[in-house]
């Protein structure tokens, strides 16, 4: 068989869950070293997490929060596996959203490698996976907007290296019947790079709520020892 044919062969072949056939990788950009210490809120900021408690989350049922926080100024929060996502006890609508993350050492391949994420409005998530010499459908991996934008570089860092998100978030607009007249777009920064540069979301994500309006933010659940610290919002 020729190389023309086997690769028209492979492109046949159904893909997994949101790949895209034949889609180029993003770029591996290094970025600066971690910072060993959060990086301090802006004076507007709205604290989510701090490292001391888990007083504005809760989970979908309306339980307390069930993560691991250190108990400290400063620390971090570890999900619990199995307990279940938590949401915070505020709706959000435009948001700026500053979130510190570490994955977990490395264990699996793909998606079961330090997959968590970020659901903005709980509806559209913000991929966190260990995509440090790791591959995946490059429409799921760190940084994506899952199953809709690739991110236009892989910023990743070791893992159990902390990293940040800096998100900014329009919602989208949506008249008396509910229907979507301006879509929502988001610009994300990973370890200060730039990945998603206003990009149009058209509908939820996988595993989002559908409609349109104010929602919580959403750290997953997805069985992967992820680590949190330091976040804060902006609403804009």
């Amino acid at each position: 068989m020729t190389s023309a044919a086997l690769i028209a062969l492979l492109l046949a072949l159904p893909q997994p869950a949101g790949q895209k056939p034949a889609e180029k990788e993003p770029p591996i950009v290094t970025p600066a070293p971690q910072q060993a210490e959060p990086t301090p809120a802006p004076s507007d900021a709205i604290i989510l997490f701090d490292g001391s408690n888990l007083d504005h989350w809760q989970h979908a049922d309306g339980k307390a929060a069930q993560w691991t926080p250190d108990g400290k100024k400063g620390g971090a929060m570890t999900c619990k596996p199995g307990s279940g996502s938590i949401l915070t006890k505020r709706n959000f609508g435009d948001v700026q959203i500053h979130v510190e993350f570490a994955t977990p050492p490395a264990e699996g391949n793909g998606q079961e490698r330090g997959n968590s994420g970020v659901y903005i409005q709980n509806r559209y998530e913000v991929q966190i996976l260990d995509s440090y010499d790791n591959k995946t459908y490059t429409n799921g991996q760190c940084g994506a907007v899952y199953l809709q934008h690739v991110p236009l570089a892989n910023v990743c860092r070791k893992p159990g290296e902390w990293q940040t998100y800096d998100i900014v978030f329009h919602a989208p607009k949506a008249d008396a019947a509910g229907k979507v007249t301006t879509p929502g777009r988001l610009t994300v920064f990973h370890n200060g790079v730039l990945i998603q540069d206003n990009v149009e979301i058209k509908e939820p994500t996988g595993g989002g709520q559908k409609g349109v309006g104010d929602g919580p933010i959403h750290l997953q659940d997805h069985g992967n020892l992820v680590r949190y610290r330091n976040i804060w919002v902006r609403p804009l």
